[in-house]
């Protein structure tokens, strides 16, 4: 049987591809954490500043290929498509839910 996406995440894939930033960024709590390229981007304010840029720049598009269950941290692997050398390629989004909310996302 598959497994779903929690639907905090299943939301912020769903908008990721669409390229909607407010929605992309609907799911996640106000204090959570985004860590990229490395960098961490705390609060929705910096992550909104993160999408933009990312999405800007990128124009990535995912398709979920495996998720996995790792104590708290909830790993979604996917094709990644987009503007970016090497493009597709796989990588790994580490989310931490906080109840109905996206508390951090390591993306890598």
């Amino acid at each position: 049987m598959a497994q779903t996406l929690p639907t905090p995440i299943a939301n912020y894939f769903a908008a990721a591809n669409r390229h909607d930033i407010d929605a992309m960024l609907a799911p996640f709590a106000t204090d959570a954490r985004v860590k990229d390229e490395g960098q961490t981007h705390i609060g929705t304010e910096a992550i909104r500043a993160w999408l933009d840029h990312t999405t800007a720049k990128y124009r990535v598009t995912v398709e979920v290929i495996e998720i996995t269950i790792h104590a708290e941290t909830l790993a979604v692997t996917g094709t990644v498509s987009g503007n970016f050398p090497g493009s597709p390629a796989n990588l790994t989004y580490r989310f931490v839910l906080n109840g109905t909310d996206i508390a951090g996302l390591t993306i890598g």
